[in-house]
């Protein structure tokens, strides 16, 4: 009996297996369209661009994030629920931020006469629209996520102390945030 449960205790849970290939599927998304990016980036037409520093701004959101969401971890493990509460809506709170950032970037591509996309447009433009808008896609996923944890956390009906959903959510959080930095340095690497 006790080898069964010592074999249970090194199985991964099913949601975190679940979590890992779905990852290495949006990896293998994002490598590949920043492959494309880089193939295409040698065509005769092709303009450098250069982030808004508000990009920036947004990178160090989804960072703070991820700390904060490390603490809510931490604490929901400790059964600190008030904490924990504080944290995860901090966390919303700033990937939300993350998102607003985004959008106030784009536009600021605008104000410069910038075409993203449609006649007027560079390819260049179009690939960060289109990679970015994607990351947000995901980032926007993980905002429900946490928003779902937090009404479960604010719930008095529906008391569930297994730390695997908060587990799941911040590793696809931290991953949502590693992702940003990696797009980032690699589109300033690349202008």
């Amino acid at each position: 009996m006790a080898e069964l449960t010592n074999d249970q205790s090194r199985r991964i849970h099913p949601y975190k297996f679940t979590l890992w290939v779905a990852m290495g599927s949006i990896t293998m998304m994002f490598a590949g369209l920043t492959s494309a990016y880089i193939v295409k980036r040698n065509q005769a037409n092709w303009a450098m661009l250069e982030l808004p520093v508000i990009f920036w701004y947004s990178t160090a959101a989804i960072l703070l994030s991820s700390v904060m969401l490390y603490l809510g971890v931490k604490a929901f493990k400790e059964r600190r629920l008030s904490r924990y509460r504080t944290l995860i809506s901090l966390t919303t709170l700033l990937g939300t931020l993350f998102l607003i950032l985004q959008v106030i970037g784009f536009y600021q591509f605008g104000k410069q006469d910038i075409k993203l996309v449609g006649a007027g447009s560079n390819p260049s433009y179009s690939f960060l629209l289109a990679i970015a808008s994607l990351h947000g896609l995901h980032v926007l996923g993980g905002v429900i996520a946490l928003l779902v944890l937090f009404g479960k956390a604010l719930s008095t009906k529906y008391r569930n102390y297994s730390s695997i959903p908060i587990e799941v959510a911040a590793t696809y959080w931290h991953f949502v945030g590693l992702l940003w930095v990696y797009l980032i340095l690699f589109f300033n690497w690349m202008r």
